[in-house]
């Protein structure tokens, strides 16, 4: 049976937009953003799959770098066209900034169309070098930001993970842990092809914080002897 085309039949595809936000401080440099760029490469075919899978939704990629402030590296792209370019490292951690760049772009003007509840994907390896109060107040005061899915990814042993965890913002939430190259493209995978499989599910119980979260906890954690940053 073939499914109507949804723009033919008077009904826009509903809208999913990614925005990974990704620590390019000068604590990254070297095997850690060697790793990133590698996982982000790696991540970007299992999108695409989760994203044909469910062709009722359209998949969109942002990118924000942020170190000594914070850009746009890629702008919003359908998943199907996105190439990865990589990114490198310097400066400090100005996660604040990051945060209220995000709030910009999570507004009906920034994202237009049938959304769904975006999804952040924060990645990083230490601790905001700037008012990463004002910059969270802001995202959660956004028209988008406090509905997001917030996921966080922390590198390494020195992330500030009650940080992330406010960034979070979820009680049974805790931020993935990814401590060798290895965990982190398996962190990265997960975190870029799981919202898609959750919002799109039929409804239940369960919110699609909650799958993920529940997914999340089920993971194994790392070894002790696997850990090299």
């Amino acid at each position: 049976m073939t499914l109507p085309n949804l723009e033919t039949a008077g009904l826009s595809p509903r809208q999913l937009n990614f925005l990974l936000a990704v620590d390019c401080s000068g604590s990254m440099t070297g095997d850690k953003m060697a790793s990133l760029n590698y996982a982000l490469r790696a991540a970007i075919p299992a999108m695409r799959e989760a994203a044909a899978d469910n062709p009722e939704t359209r998949v969109t990629v942002q990118v924000l770098r942020f170190s000594t402030g914070a850009a746009w590296h890629v702008e919003a792209t359908p998943v199907e066209r996105l190439e990865w370019q990589d990114l490198t490292a310097d400066g400090e951690t100005h996660m604040g900034a990051a945060l209220a760049a995000l709030a910009e772009r999570l507004t009906p003007e920034g994202l237009p169309g049938r959304q769904l509840p975006p999804v952040i994907v924060l990645v990083s390896d230490g601790q905001p070098t700037d008012d990463f109060e004002a910059g969270l107040a802001r995202l959660m005061a956004s028209p988008y930001g406090r509905k997001a899915i917030r996921i966080a990814i922390a590198i390494g042993a020195d992330a500030d993970l009650d940080v992330l965890t406010r960034f979070i913002g979820h009680p049974d939430f805790r931020p993935l842990q990814a401590h060798n190259a290895e965990a982190l493209v398996n962190r990265i995978k997960w975190a870029t092809t799981a919202p898609v499989k959750s919002v799109s599910a039929p409804v239940t119980g369960a919110t699609p914080v909650q799958r993920l979260a529940q997914e999340a906890a089920a993971a194994p954690a790392p070894a002790a002897d696997a850990m090299v940053w």
